[in-house]
């Protein structure tokens, strides 16, 4: 197989061409760079389309002040060159977007990818051909290209949902959801601002919101768990230490559930006396990251009692940030206990609230009516008026990028219409019916450190094609009993979670979506941990890819 970038443009006549590519990726975010250089080092005719104007994924569209991953840098990055580890500097513990998207494109270029991608192509539709064992994908521009395997790497937060409030449309000024900050960022200095929403990006965007805006007003209808950040620079002496350690790094981050270097703590909760417990959280919520989340007894994520005593503690924590013991109050969360879903990292988000400049709107208590030209009417009858309104209402997890791509499987079915009660895939990268098609990071793998997931992911398929090339395979989907069991155990492992008791994005609510309400679980993620699910890969590989069938 050969390199190649471009479609042929005139087919000639005669018998059916063969495909434009053998494989076609579709973005060029954290997974789809890991992909095409795996294919392209293979000699694989294949290409990326990416449907911005260049590559990045998250860190090409999310630019709103405050955007960073809450992953150490050194976690986050990719583990498969020694070289690019050898280069690679970052510059803070926790990247902020800027870098991030600097070290995606320096991976592209170091290793030469971006000749085989191309920008600003939409793929509208997929449809599989049983006669010829290819997709056709349909792009926005107009062309139809051809392939034999479709490698997904759309992202699980690529899709901003925005409110459903009656108005938006009136609105004088600007407004936008965070992921699609302009790229000509707006000067905030003096101006009025409307944030709609606390979750985990509104949770980063606020205090840098803040620190410009003559006033900012933010709209809370759920409070959320937050705990510090606690970033830092990393000098040029520790990040020699670091490369020096790299292969530690990673392999603790292989064996640890979340993907990361922090274990939980497994001395048991009921072993350990109480003075201890409050002395390792001390240290642990003034110490980096997920530290706080993931170090911490197991048992605060299975049990109401060890959960319940570890909430109370964050929130005596939120309580001392606070000034307003009022206002405190109304940022802790009632709903749910601290770490039972994602926990957002913040910078100095609830001091915040301190500030003359900020002010708090409970959207429970005081509804959003409408927006008006103005800016925001509440019920109770109080039109604020606004230059700017942000709307950080979150994202059509998982699913989203793929419903808004038009995919047709055998027997004309359709992935949409499959999943619209939640996801249903085997092992989270393939899907019965939809054959010659893989997922990376895709719905009900496990859920861990993004890029760590991203590389088990391309490690796993990558591998697949060649199992099928050397064999002269064609298809290859899953069997419908593989699928059935492989939900029933991704079901199962909601089971012992208190997260199956959330209002949660993992497990499908989204009140600013149709269909996504609370009470209607979506199996989103699977709850098995890193380790068990790069186990069970491995097992169904070693056992020629049970569960698959081939022709």
């Amino acid at each position: 197989m050969t390199d190649q970038a471009t479609a042929p443009t005139d087919a000639p006549a005669g018998p059916r061409p063969e495909p434009d590519y053998e494989v076609i990726v579709i973005g060029a975010g954290v997974a789809g760079i890991y992909q095409i250089k795996r294919l392209t080092d293979l000699g694989v005719a294949a290409t990326v389309l990416e449907r911005d104007a260049d590559l990045g994924g998250t860190w090409y569209q999310n630019r709103y002040p405050g955007a960073r991953f809450d992953s150490e840098s050194f976690t986050y990055g990719y583990s498969f060159s020694q070289e690019l580890l050898d280069e690679w500097h970052w510059t803070e513990m926790f990247s902020p977007q800027p870098e991030t998207l600097k070290y995606l494109n320096y991976v592209a270029d170091k290793f030469d990818l971006r000749r085989y991608m191309q920008f600003g192509c939409t793929v509208e539709a997929m449809t599989f051909d049983e006669a010829t064992d290819t997709w056709a994908l349909d792009l926005a521009d107009g062309r139809t290209l051809t392939c034999h395997h479709v490698i997904t790497a759309i992202g699980v937060l690529s899709i901003p949902t925005l409110p459903q409030i009656d108005g938006m449309d009136t609105f004088d000024g600007p407004s936008f959801h965070p992921a699609e900050w302009p790229h000509d960022p707006p000067d905030l200095g003096g101006k009025r601002v409307a944030v709609i929403g606390t979750g985990a990006t509104a949770i980063q965007l606020i205090p840098e919101v803040a620190k410009e805006a003559a006033q900012l007003t933010v709209f809370q209808r759920r409070p959320n768990w937050a705990a510090p950040l606690n970033n830092r620079p990393i000098s040029d002496e520790e990040m020699a230490e670091i490369r020096q350690r790299y292969d530690d790094i990673f392999e603790r981050c292989a064996r640890s559930p979340g993907g990361f270097e922090h274990e939980p703590d497994r001395r048991g909760w009921d072993n350990v006396p109480r003075e201890e417990r409050l002395e390792l959280w001390d240290r642990l919520y003034d110490g980096p990251g997920f530290g706080i989340w993931l170090q911490n007894f197991v048992e605060i994520f299975m049990d109401d009692d060890a959960n319940a005593e570890f909430s109370d503690y964050i929130a005596d924590r939120i309580r001392q940030r606070v000034d307003d013991p009022e206002l405190a109050e109304k940022l802790i969360p009632t709903d749910h206990g601290f770490g039972i879903q994602r926990v957002p990292l913040e910078t100095g988000y609830f001091e915040t609230y301190n500030r003359d400049n900020v002010l708090l709107v409970d959207a429970a208590e005081t509804p959003i009516e409408r927006i008006t030209p103005a800016g925001v009417l509440t019920a109770d009858g109080t039109e604020r008026t606004f230059d700017l309104i942000v709307y950080a209402t979150g994202f059509d997890a998982f699913t989203g990028a793929f419903d808004r791509i038009d995919i047709q499987g055998t027997g004309g079915q359709k992935l949409r219409t499959k999943w619209v009660d939640g996801p249903v895939t085997y092992l989270g990268m393939t899907v019965h019916g939809f054959p010659n098609l893989l997922m990376l990071a895709g719905p009900q793998i496990a859920a861990t450190n993004f890029p760590r997931a991203c590389e088990t992911a391309v490690d796993w398929a990558t591998p697949l094609l060649q199992y099928c090339w050397e064999r002269g395979h064609t298809r290859f989907e899953p069997t419908a009993e593989a699928e059935r069991e492989w939900y029933d155990h991704v079901a199962a492992m909601y089971e012992p979670f208190l997260l199956r008791k959330a209002k949660s994005w993992i497990t499908g609510y989204n009140g600013n979506l149709d269909g996504h309400e609370y009470g209607k679980m979506r199996y989103n993620i699977y709850n098995g941990g890193g380790p068990k699910y790069a186990s069970i890969l491995a097992d169904v590989a070693d056992d020629d890819y049970r569960g698959l069938t081939f022709s």
